[in-house]
């Protein structure tokens, strides 16, 4: 217990002595239980002062897990001149029952399928040389609860004019425009935010690595905006093209020979 007093003393600026003392008992019963970890289980295995009672208001009380995490990450843990790269992904633990706050319908990639349960994203720095992963944030993912109809809503067609076939006269070539992120990317944008703002100035990283999940063109334009290079996996019809470095001399017309009856342009 005195020990990991000793390395709790790194965030008492974020909390209170009473917290200090309640995350000491609760990490002393999870580091030597050998169930399954609730505050029950918790509570049989601590010393003097660790009771359900005493975990129940820790688990009820707010806590800035973001600051916390990261203090105790750069007072213990973070090397210095060492490269580090960020990491984001899902993850899903079954659950049941029906009142558990944010509870609902997610894919668990370790079953999968879709399992009914909780959703947490979670942000971490990673040592590239020891290839260690360390948690920084983690937020729980809540899905908007759908909006009961009345009835059923009839779609309006709205007709619009046919133009002729190919590109209009007098247009231009236009840069590809902000795309439209969905739901999810609209939840995990501002964690990313967060996360980054935490890093700022202390951590310099580059790369943010996710799954194959998010290999596709709104996650990169997110990720980009924050000024990171992003590592992720492309669908396997993805198509990849050089940027063209060659200089541009206006349109030219080459032609060539294909057939002794056929010409084409090309």
């Amino acid at each position: 217990m005195t020990e990991i007093l000793a390395l709790l003393q790194s965030i008492a600026p974020v909390v209170s002595a009473a917290i200090l003392q309640q995350m000491s008992h609760v990490i002393y019963g999870m580091l030597i239980s050998n169930g399954r970890i609730t505050m029950l289980e918790i509570s049989r295995w601590t010393e003097k002062g660790g009771s359900y009672r005493t975990i129940q208001r820790l688990y009820h009380t707010p806590l800035l897990w973001l600051q916390i995490q990261w203090i105790f990450f750069v007072s213990q843990l973070q090397k210095p001149n060492h490269e580090y790269i960020a990491a984001g992904d899902e993850v899903v633990f079954g659950k049941a029952g029906k009142e558990t706050y944010g509870i609902g319908r997610f894919f668990s990639s370790l079953q999968n399928r879709v399992i009914p349960g909780l959703s947490f994203f979670v942000f971490s720095v990673i040592h590239v040389k020891e290839r260690q992963s360390y948690p920084i944030q983690a937020v729980q993912m809540v899905k908007p609860c759908p909006e009961p109809v009345e009835g059923k809503i009839k779609k309006k067609v709205v007709k619009t004019e046919k133009r002729s076939v190919g590109r209009p006269k007098g247009s231009q070539n236009k840069k590809s425009k902000k795309p439209m992120l969905s739901p999810e990317l609209l939840r995990i944008q501002p964690v990313l935010q967060a996360f980054l703002a935490v890093l700022k100035g202390v951590l310099a990283v580059q790369y943010l690595v996710m799954d194959g999940h998010f290999g596709n063109y709104p996650s990169a334009w997110m990720v980009l905006q924050t000024g990171l290079h992003f590592v992720s996996k492309l669908r396997s019809d993805a198509a990849l093209y050089e940027p063209f470095t060659g200089k541009y001399c206006d349109r030219q017309v080459l032609w060539t020979w294909r057939s002794p009856q056929i010409w084409r342009q090309s």
